[in-house]
């Protein structure tokens, strides 16, 4: 599913919701205000919503005919928050971009490709700018930036605080929690990834991504959870700068997930440890090896004291 498919569906949703009491809807300038999706975005929602019988749209004039029913909103599954869609689409814009630091990134640029509000855009950069990561700059451009040995190591030690706590409660969740029915899934989509990673393997970050995501979740705390946005965006882009081994390096991530789901489903404590530990330490060394120039040494390893 397309990321703008999964921006409409979730904006949709949401004049759905304005229909459940309003009489009507207002101008497509402040629809499009209210729900923070472009004005493009918002004629695709009008359109649908004539063809679902719940308006009657001529021009400027929004009849209501009937109020939203159940059926006519999509799933819970079919749609993400506007944050998510954003910051995926971002990540995505960048690694196949093949961004390096330095490079100016635009509001209206990004707000267009993913059909959003550029309002909801600048939110997001302004979110990520207190980490260092991004600048702000004149006429509504940003800048990439590099970040620091130091800054790495600041950021892995509290990932591992983090995750190690979140991997705790996802073992502890009952056998009936849909995290496990989340997790069968992406197993499987790890299996079918090792056996084509030779041709797919620049597309492992998306796939690393949701994983350690679906961990986070788990923790239920707000915090964690929002920090994780700050973790994929480093950890899913710096290390790519150095292309230097990648396929090899995605290829033994992959086994590494398959070890820690098989850790998780123990729900043995001392095994999911263990694995995850394990794992975010290859990070750690992944993470820290992007930040030397492509020929130059390597950081220390992930179990020297200094890191």
């Amino acid at each position: 599913m397309s990321k703008p498919n999964t921006l409409f569906k979730e904006a949709y949703n949401r004049s759905l919701r304005l229909l459940e009491t309003a009489d009507g809807l207002p101008s497509e300038t402040e629809l499009g205000a209210a729900l923070d999706v472009s004005r493009t975005t918002v004629r695709s929602i009008l359109g649908r919503l004539e063809e679902g019988g719940l308006i009657r749209w001529n021009k400027r004039e929004k009849t209501l005919l009937r109020r939203p029913k159940r059926a006519d909103y999509y799933p819970d599954s079919e749609t993400d928050p506007l944050s998510q869609i954003i910051e995926r689409g971002f990540m995505h814009r960048i690694l196949a971009g093949g961004a390096h630091a330095g490079d100016l990134i635009g509001e209206a640029d990004i707000a267009r490709d993913l059909g959003v509000g550029v309002s909801a855009v600048r939110e997001f950069l302004i979110r990520f700018s207190r980490f260092g990561l991004i600048e702000k700059r004149r006429n509504s451009q940003w800048v990439l930036k590099g970040f620091t040995r130091e800054f790495a190591l600041e950021l892995t030690e509290v990932r591992e605080m983090f995750e190690l706590r979140a991997v705790q409660r996802f073992a502890a969740l009952p056998p009936d929690n849909p995290a496990w029915l989340r997790l069968d899934e992406m197993e499987a989509e790890h299996r079918t990834f090792l056996e084509t990673v030779e041709t797919r393997y620049e597309a492992f970050s998306e796939l690393d991504e949701r994983f350690h995501r679906l961990i986070h979740e788990a923790s239920r705390n707000r915090f964690v959870i929002d920090f994780y946005d700050v973790i994929s965006m480093i950890f899913h882009y710096h290390y790519q700068w150095n292309k230097t081994g990648e396929k090899d390096r995605n290829r033994v991530a992959l086994s590494e997930h398959i070890d820690y789901i098989a850790a998780l489903k123990s729900r043995d404590a001392t095994e999911v440890e263990f694995f995850c530990r394990r794992h975010l330490r290859s990070a750690r060394t992944t993470l820290l090896q992007s930040i030397a120039p492509v020929g130059a040494p390597p950081g220390p390893p992930a179990n020297d004291p200094e890191t």
